[in-house]
């Protein structure tokens, strides 16, 4: 498939957060808008809630270190080998119980 560049203006701070979370994470900006804009595609939708939260930091760390922790997990060998059909039911699932 034929790749194309795209570009997006933001605020330099933003920028500079980005990059880092997507570091922490284990992947490069590029990967993260590429897994952002195939989820959009695929649900025909933004795949997460959008609000304002009281205590977003807090609620970005939480975050944060639950994927941290799953990480570990998989990275040892200790999570069950999944499907990708098997994944997106429990995200489907999980987002049925958020409603």
């Amino acid at each position: 498939m034929a790749q194309v560049s795209m570009t997006v203006r933001m605020d330099t701070g933003l920028k500079a957060a980005f990059e880092e979370l997507c570091a922490q994470f284990g992947m490069s900006v590029n990967t993260a808008m590429n897994i952002f804009a195939k989820a959009v595609v695929r649900e025909r939708a933004i795949p997460f809630e959008i609000k304002a939260s009281k205590n977003q930091e807090d609620v970005t760390m939480r975050g944060i270190e639950a994927f941290k922790a799953i990480r570990a997990q998989a990275e040892q060998g200790l999570l069950p080998d999944m499907t990708l059909d098997e994944i997106n039911e429990e995200i489907r699932l999980a987002r049925e119980a958020r409603k």
